[in-house]
């Protein structure tokens, strides 16, 4: 499938995390009149490089993995910038990257996680627990409000911590690329800041 990105620096989306975006570049309102038209989904990628960094070509300095984003939202503004509301869909890979629009485009292949059945049941629920605990250790000021916000689901959850654990860009893109759910809880486990394990 073909889909516009609309890449972004030092962001990775996941699955199922609402996130808020602020469309000014003309290109960009160009991508968001073509998503509300035909109402398909459109990619988030992460910068790896910026300009100052690299004289590359931008379709070079972008991740080749990356999150379909729905539009669940979209506020205009009397200058023609928008406030848009998006959700995180299937995770994919790019194939081929597009330069025919005033925006970057690619063909994706859709990436689902792949499945597990060698696990015992329970251990996916034992660990999206443990990730809410030390995130909750990790920020005791706003426990309450993450304790409500939290997902029951596993796939869910990982996607919750991985967006508010204070870790890198990058770690955050390695989660989004584990093979398996279970290897995506583990490594995100991994990563919480030593002071919150030794609370454990």
């Amino acid at each position: 499938m073909r889909v516009p990105l609309f890449p972004l620096p030092n962001l990775v989306l996941f699955p199922g995390v609402l996130l808020p975006l602020y469309v000014f570049e003309a290109r960009y309102r160009t991508l968001l009149a073509d998503v509300q038209a035909s109402g398909e989904p459109f990619g988030i990628v992460r910068i790896v490089e910026s300009s100052s960094e690299s004289s590359r070509p931008f379709e070079e300095r972008v991740s080749r993995v990356g999150t379909l984003a729905y539009l669940r939202e979209a506020r205009p503004h009397e200058d023609g910038t928008s406030t848009i509301m998006i959700v995180g869909g299937e995770r994919f890979q790019v194939q081929a990257f597009h330069l025919d629009r005033p925006y970057l485009s690619a063909d994706v292949t859709l990436w689902p996680l792949e499945n597990e059945p060698t696990l015992p049941p329970g251990v996916a629920e034992t660990s999206s627990r443990e990730l809410l605990a030390a995130l909750l250790r990790l920020n005791p000021d706003s426990a309450d409000t993450i304790r409500d916000s939290a997902p029951e689901d596993p796939l869910l959850m990982a996607s919750f911590v991985a967006s508010l654990l204070p870790i890198t860009p990058r770690a955050r893109e390695d989660a989004l690329q584990c093979a398996t759910l279970q290897d995506r809880l583990d490594l995100l486990l991994t990563l919480v800041p030593r002071d919150a394990k030794l609370l454990n």
